[in-house]
């Protein structure tokens, strides 16, 4: 597990949709929960590398969202890397 400093958590945003990220410490992820991709955390260091980001389905998307202390309903879902427009699950 590896820890993330706050001032880097405030400002680190998902290279594709430019949006914020979840930190899911117990996974050691960031997570996009609009597009559905977790991006690993080694060592304290994010990969965020769109080519190395993790397609999540939809069974993981509620594991993170639950680790992550949120509610999987209602979540504002958009699985549409080229900015089509957000939908409710």
């Amino acid at each position: 597990m590896s820890a993330l400093s706050p001032d880097l958590l405030a400002i680190v945003a998902c290279p594709l949709d430019h949006g914020p990220l979840l930190w899911i410490e117990s996974e050691s992820v960031l997570y996009n929960p609009r597009l559905h991709r977790a991006y690993a955390v080694t060592d304290g260091i994010a990969d965020l590398l769109v080519e190395d980001a993790e397609v999540v389905d939809d069974e993981r998307h509620r594991a993170l969202l639950v680790a992550a202390g949120l509610s999987p309903e209602g979540e504002v879902s958009n699985t549409d890397p080229e900015g089509g427009p957000p939908w409710t699950n």
